[in-house]
């Protein structure tokens, strides 16, 4: 297996960011595009845990719209073969205490890249 194909790696950082434009803008119909359409999709949060598609998604139709800027402190993007990446990261919200981390699972599928699995968890 070939990790961080060129070409692959490119694909994967711009869907991760095309991600986190949309989060720190509440595109919501971008977020839930990006999202696999799925019953096995899963999303940990830092106060919910959701299972399925459709929970992620009336999540973020719900989500208050506002304190969601936030500074990525470092982002790590590994690709494994040519359909499968993680995206890990860490993030200072703006006027936040706590750091935060995240992590995706992002899978190639007929429709492009999509996340499979994400957890956000913010540090003590």
């Amino acid at each position: 297996m070939e990790i961080n194909l060129p070409y692959v790696l490119a694909e994967v950082t711009t869907a991760f960011a095309r991600y986190e434009d949309a989060l720190v803008n509440n595109k919501v119909d971008i977020l839930d595009e990006l999202f696999w359409k799925s019953e096995h999709t899963l999303r940990y949060g830092a106060g919910e845990n959701l299972y399925g598609y459709e929970a992620i998604k009336a999540f973020r139709a719900a989500r208050p719209a506002t304190g969601l800027e936030r500074t990525l402190l470092r982002t790590q993007i590994t690709t494994y073969g040519d359909s499968f990446a993680t995206a890990n990261c860490e993030f200072q919200r703006v006027g936040g205490a706590k750091p935060g981390r995240q992590s995706q699972t992002w899978m190639r599928t007929p429709d492009g890249w999509r996340v499979v699995s994400a957890h956000v968890s913010l540090l003590a």
